[in-house]
């Protein structure tokens, strides 16, 4: 009566259609899940320096040295549907130019079934601190946020920030020594 085609296409068509059910069924049990963490951070050491961009200006910019220490237990944020944790420290500022500056500092890839209780004593940034001017030096309201994104397996990709955070303020004369 069927054909072998009409047949495959049938048998294909409907467990696509189950699959789909169950990747919606996925998603709806871990979408309404808490996933914020307490994080500690704080910085140990901090200097900035005016080195010379060496880019098309060739003005003199500041750049800024941090260490920090990081506490963290993100265990609560795996379930079963989460792949992994895309951690991230973050520093927000204001300068004149700027109303909003946001710089990467750091970053940390967690897989499931990886350690997820952090504790990092003078770390150094992955990244350069680097702002497009002079406005670091004194800067007083200097932000350090540490934010997550959760890679499910379906599902949506939650941006995540700590509710923890910490200020500091950068020296108000350059640094000179190497760093």
């Amino acid at each position: 009566m069927h054909t072998v085609l009409t047949r495959g296409n049938a048998t294909v068509a409907y467990s696509l259609s189950v699959l789909a059910c169950l990747t919606f069924c996925c998603f709806v049990s871990t979408v309404f899940l808490d996933n914020k963490a307490a994080a500690r951070v704080n910085t140990v050491k901090v200097l900035v320096k005016n080195v010379p961009d060496y880019g098309a200006d060739r003005e003199e910019h500041d750049l800024g040295f941090l260490t920090f220490d990081l506490e963290t237990n993100l265990t609560s944020l795996f379930n079963w549907n989460v792949k992994q944790l895309f951690l991230y420290l973050t520093a927000e500022y204001k300068t004149k130019n700027n109303a909003l500056n946001q710089v990467v500092l750091w970053d940390k890839i967690i897989l499931r079934g990886e350690n997820s209780a952090l504790d990092f004593k003078n770390m150094n940034t992955k990244y350069y601190f680097w702002d497009d001017g002079n406005g670091l030096k004194n800067n007083k309201n200097v932000t350090l946020y540490l934010s997550w994104n959760i890679i499910p397996n379906a599902g949506l990709l939650p941006i995540t920030r700590s509710p923890d955070m910490h200020t500091f303020k950068f020296p108000s004369e350059y640094a000179t020594a190497a760093v």
